[in-house]
């Protein structure tokens, strides 16, 4: 990585997962209350395993689009952006985590409010949204504190756990 950003978010930081990271990731992401939230490529059980991979991939794009949500430089938690291509090139997906230790804290949307800034004027984004499952109401709630808006429910596309749900859009546009 060429450089190392770090993102003041008020109560909490922004800034690159790193070596020695792994067993608090660990710690805080191996909990089925948040697995359940996030997409399959999100595991449970979360392992150390996990965690020592997460750090060695999560730094390889440049700009940085992965950070983790930090307490007094300890990991709290996750959040990043998925980058969209081709004539979808101006927007991203933006997703995030955190342990359940650090929920009900606004550090959630404070991480949110500052990535979105970092986004738009390091990738030349236009567009930012979320995807939420329709049972996420508190993820629902960070968004729009976030100035995220709600844009339409696309019915019955995910499934997680065996059940069928709803996702619930969110955008936010520069």
């Amino acid at each position: 990585m060429s450089s190392e950003p770090r993102i003041d978010a008020g109560p909490c930081v922004l800034r690159p997962f790193r070596a020695g990271d792994e067993e608090a990731i660990a710690h805080h992401a191996n909990n089925p209350k948040v697995a359940a939230n996030l997409r399959d490529h999100f595991p449970h059980p979360y392992t150390l395993d996990d965690a020592e991979q997460w750090v060695r991939i999560a730094n390889e794009p440049d700009p940085s689009t992965n950070f983790a949500i930090t307490l007094d430089d300890a990991v709290v938690g996750g959040i990043g952006l998925v980058l969209r291509t081709n004539v979808e090139r101006i927007g991203a997906e933006v997703g995030y985590w955190l342990g359940e230790e650090a929920w009900g804290r606004g550090l959630a949307t404070a991480a949110l409010r500052a990535l979105c800034p970092y986004a738009f004027e390091t990738f030349a984004l236009r567009r930012i949204d979320a995807g939420v499952f329709e049972t996420n109401l508190a993820s629902m709630r960070v968004l729009e504190k976030a100035g995220f808006q709600r844009e339409g429910v696309l019915r019955k596309c995910a499934i997680k756990n065996g059940v069928v749900l709803d996702v619930v859009m969110y955008g936010h546009v520069r």
